[in-house]
């Protein structure tokens, strides 16, 4: 069965034509949702076959198998011809001219919706859920996998329909539908700060330097004596002679000491038997004056240092 010569045929309507985007018309409006313009022709055939408001349709790219949904906003359209957005035609890979098939579609209402935009700029909107709202308002059904346009503030954003339920193609006139939001395409998770835990070998080499520290040592400055007088300092008796003298003579039974030489004396000091009160580094006066001499005369005679000149600095007035 034929309808007025334009091949219509059958109870469902479907038909090809020749595609051009919405500039090739005044109906700049349409780019703004996912409404075509059609023939007259369309009109009467559709209203034969007795079609469910709203009517929907799917638009298939023959060569290249892409497939698409829509709606109609005219009937207005050269025959042959239909108008509908660039965006459309993007997603269908279709060039002005090309041929594209038509056919009527009864879609389920949609009970959930997953998008994606491409650009993390849709973000930086101030209530992205209002502008989407109102933006789909124009929209008659969404399709999985198409990517559909929302003009805001003179500037496009593409958005990718991840997911529909409950089918691929959905209704979204009069239905509650969830949104929910995926990632944008450009969005980069921030790195998190890796906090290295020192090795071994680091906390060897700074355990290196402090034990190489110099250690503390005091009182090993030069001393000086208050009153300016010269510091007559002798240097520290030896272990070992101050231990000679400082031991105790020995005795032997009965208690006389030997009048042996100084290294007799020495010798039997080793024994380790003290004896108080013995007369043995007990010397006469004469040996002790000339064992001083002998001293005095070993000793290098000692630089005079400068005495110490309190207040030899200029003088300043507190007055100025």
């Amino acid at each position: 069965m034929y309808f007025d010569g334009y091949g219509y045929h059958g109870t469902s309507f479907e038909q090809t034509y020749r595609c051009y985007p919405a500039s090739f018309i005044e109906k700049p409006q349409i780019e703004s949702g996912d409404k075509i313009i059609m023939p007259p022709s369309a009109l009467d055939r559709l209203a034969s076959l007795h079609i469910d408001y709203p009517m929907l349709f799917e638009l298939r790219n023959g060569a290249t198998e892409r497939v698409s949904h829509c709606g109609v906003l005219e009937f207005i359209a050269e025959e042959g011809m239909i108008y509908m957005p660039y965006w459309m035609m993007e997603n269908l890979l279709l060039q002005e001219g090309d041929i594209v098939r038509v056919k009527n579609a009864t879609l389920p209402k949609g009970t959930y919706v997953k998008l994606q935009p491409h650009t993390k700029d849709f973000l930086d909107i101030s209530n992205p859920k209002a502008i989407l709202e109102t933006t789909l308002r124009n929209y008659s059904c969404l399709t999985t996998g198409d990517s559909i346009m929302v003009a805001y503030n003179n500037k496009k954003y593409y958005i990718d329909i991840i997911e529909t339920k409950p089918s691929n193609a959905i209704s979204i006139i009069e239905t509650d539908c969830e949104v929910d939001f995926a990632p944008p395409l450009d969005y980069k998770e921030p790195e998190k700060p890796v906090s290295a835990a020192p090795s071994g070998k680091a906390r060897q080499v700074e355990e290196v330097p402090a034990e190489t520290e110099p250690k503390f040592c005091p009182f090993t400055g030069s001393a000086r004596r208050l009153d300016g007088k010269p510091l007559q300092s002798k240097p520290p008796p030896d272990s070992s002679s101050v231990a000679k003298d400082k031991q105790p003579a020995f005795a032997n039974g009965g208690g006389q000491p030997y009048a042996g030489s100084s290294a007799q004396n020495s010798a039997k000091q080793s024994q380790g038997k003290l004896v108080f009160g013995s007369n043995v580094n007990r010397a006469p006066k004469e040996s002790r004056k000339e064992d001083g001499k002998e001293k005095k005369q070993e000793e290098p005679p000692k630089k005079e240092e400068p005495k110490f000149q309190p207040f030899t600095g200029k003088k300043y007035s507190l007055k100025g």
